[in-house]
């Protein structure tokens, strides 16, 4: 099957979507081969799992963690952790090339010096969704998010700064990242139903790496 398919004939583009926010096309694919093979590996030592939030509601993505920290969520609330909740040991490490694609990443979009503690890594298959939500658990907000996308092409809504204010629609696809920080850091955002699609590499499934510098 012909990969190209599934590449968005943009890649290569950087494309705004707020004051401090980007969509680079493309700027992963470089690195899946090196990706992949560590998503295995961090699976094994945190497997992924459908959290709970405070209100109770199971989450439809299947989420795990690498790095220093790890974003978790209970009937307790949200918060990081050094440790996996499930296992009682600390999170699987960052794979070099994960922290260095986050690093470039940012560069690439103005936010230069980003190095993330954190990688919060979410498995949706078919019909999972992300409701609209600002990422806030971190300590300080100086730092952008970059988010990655691999695998089944999505429909990510990028809002204002309230929950109600009009979402945009932008369609991401295998290999894209999105950053944004400064203004935009906390504007809510959020992921539509995913739509089945297969992948030749990823089959009916996306996967999707948030970087943070949470601690």
């Amino acid at each position: 099957m012909n990969l190209d398919l599934f590449h968005d004939a943009r890649s290569g583009r950087c494309e705004r979507i707020g004051p401090s926010a980007f969509v680079l096309r493309g700027f992963a694919l470089p690195w899946v081969d090196e990706l992949l093979p560590a998503i295995s590996g961090i699976e094994a030592a945190a497997p992924f799992r459908n959290m709970v939030t405070p209100g109770g509601f199971t989450m439809s993505v299947a989420l795990t963690n690498c790095g220093a920290l790890g974003w978790t969520t209970d009937r307790r609330g949200y918060r990081y952790t050094d440790t996996d909740p499930a296992t009682r040991r600390p999170w699987p490490a960052m794979p070099v090339p994960f922290a260095r694609l986050a690093h470039e990443a940012a560069a690439a979009a103005g936010f230069a010096g980003f190095e993330p503690d954190a990688c919060l890594i979410n498995r949706y298959l078919p019909g999972a969704r992300m409701s609209l939500h600002q990422d806030k658990d971190e300590r300080d907000f100086s730092a952008p998010i970059v988010s990655v996308s691999l695998g089944m092409p999505a429909t990510f809504l990028f809002g204002g700064h309230k929950r109600a204010d009009k979402a945009a629609k932008v369609q991401l696809y295998h290999g894209d990242v999105v950053v944004w920080g400064g203004e935009d850091r906390l504007r809510y955002h959020g992921v539509m139903p995913l739509k089945h699609v297969p992948h030749p590499l990823l089959g009916s499934t996306r996967i999707n790496f948030t970087f943070r510098k949470a601690g």
